[in-house]
């Protein structure tokens, strides 16, 4: 097992490289599925800032399939049962590794990444690998918007119950309508609306604020 540097430069020029590392085998895998010869990440890094900042529609799902194969991507089908509306049907792909993500967009520290747009998209696909991570066998996951732009981030659908889970990075969340109103169409049985913070708390339309710890320690 390798040893981590004690020295924070050091620390961080060593995670770089192992992430680099990682990158150029997945990028070589990547490449060799879409038959070509170019071994460089460039392509990658130019995708993921397209996943952060919403073009990924830009790219064919064929490659987006590829690297969800390498475990590179998440895919998050959209929830369709018992709702009469316009849905938004297409998957939702995030990149599971936040570290990856921001040493892409060349995010060193907690700072400039406060400081960097990508801050909410990065928060919310972290939240879910963790929480997709401890889910018990069965549990199904999904997401859910509206072409009118109601939307739960998360809705995890247990045995007798739908959760809906929103997902924020400030400590003092507040419940938008079209998240009250996607749970109304959607008939959740359970609200979390997870936050920066470590309380756990009532917010209005019977939605419970609550930490990623401890919402991963309830699905435990």
């Amino acid at each position: 097992m390798a040893v981590e540097p004690a020295n924070t430069l050091q620390k961080h020029v060593h995670r770089t490289e192992v992430c680099d590392e990682q990158i150029s085998i997945d990028i070589e895998a990547l490449l060799q599925g879409l038959g070509t010869d170019e071994k460089q990440g460039a392509w990658f890094a130019v995708f993921s800032k397209s996943v952060a900042y919403g073009g990924i529609h830009m790219f064919p799902i064929y490659y987006l399939e590829i690297l969800a194969g390498l475990l590179l991507m998440r895919r998050l089908e959209s929830w369709y049962a018992n709702v009469i509306k316009r849905l938004v049907k297409s998957p939702r792909f995030y990149i599971r590794d936040s570290g990856i993500l921001h040493r892409l967009l060349s995010i060193s520290d907690y700072d400039a990444l406060l400081s960097n747009p990508v801050v909410g998209k990065s928060r919310e696909g972290f939240a879910i690998e963790n929480i997709l991570s401890v889910l018990p066998g069965g549990v199904e996951a999904y997401f859910y918007r509206t072409a009118d732009g109601a939307e739960i981030d998360l809705l995890l659908k247990l045995s007798r119950e739908l959760w809906a889970i929103d997902i924020k990075k400030g400590t003092a969340p507040k419940i938008t309508r079209g998240f009250h109103q996607a749970c109304v169409d959607v008939q959740a049985t359970q609200k979390f609306v997870v936050h920066g913070g470590d309380d756990e708390f009532p917010v209005k339309y019977d939605t419970i604020g609550i930490s990623l710890q401890n919402l991963m320690t309830r699905l435990q």
